[in-house]
Formats: C-alpha cells, sequence, structure tokens
C-alpha cells in the first residue's frame, strides 16, 4: 500500500489498494479548497483504477463550490470507466446529499463493498 502525499495546502491522503483508491480528505470543502481538491482528486481519478472511495467522515462540506467539486469528479470517474464511492460521511453531509437529491447519484457503498478507513 503506496502513500502518496498531495500539496500540502489540500487535506487530501490519497492510498492506492487492491481494490482501488481510498481517498481520504478533511477539513472544509468549499470555495477556498475546491481548485486544490479539484485538482488531487483529478489526478486520483487519472492514475489509477477501480473504484475511487472517498472517505468524507473528517471533511465538511461548506458551500455549493464543495458539493459541486463531488459531482463533477463523480462524473469524471464515469468518463474514465471507473466509479466513486462515498465510503465515509458524516451526519451532516448524509443530510445534505439526501435534501439535494445526489443521494440518488453518488454511489454509497453496501456493507460488503468497503469499511471505514482505519489510520
Amino acid at each position: 500500500m503506496a502513500v502518496q502525499p498531495v500539496r500540502a495546502a489540500t487535506p487530501v491522503r490519497t492510498t492506492t489498494t487492491s481494490r482501488g483508491q481510498e481517498v481520504v480528505i478533511e477539513g472544509r470543502l468549499d470555495v477556498r479548497t475546491a481548485a486544490d481538491l479539484r485538482l488531487a482528486l483529478h489526478e486520483a481519478i487519472a492514475t489509477g483504477s477501480g473504484d475511487l472511495h472517498l472517505h468524507l467522515g473528517a471533511a465538511e462540506i461548506g458551500d455549493a463550490t464543495g458539493l459541486g467539486v463531488l459531482v463533477e469528479s463523480h462524473h469524471r470517474a464515469r468518463r474514465e470507466g471507473r466509479r466513486l464511492v462515498l465510503a465515509e460521511v458524516t451526519p451532516r453531509t448524509e443530510r445534505l446529499l439526501r435534501a439535494t437529491r445526489l443521494s440518488r447519484v453518488l454511489h454509497r457503498p453496501g456493507p460488503d463493498t468497503v469499511a471505514p478507513l482505519t489510520a
């Protein structure tokens, strides 16, 4: 399992595993962090294979720009023949996804798909 650090200003950690890629996003996702987050996710999508599991357990979606980056990454992953999976989300993010009906579009794992990332 190789850990590749992404830009220091971006709260993103990418790990490649046998089932695809694990991307841990920490901190606030908003207009100030969107550009760096977009670059990190695009790089992960372009350089990996298999499902891209996003762990958002330590992240907070601060505005529509942060949410838009996730939707854009979902579409980009599909164009690359990959699937973006929201592996961990906070209760607040879960409510936001339901309220915006994005829970119907963005994939969530089943009980046998992925376990929460530890470390």
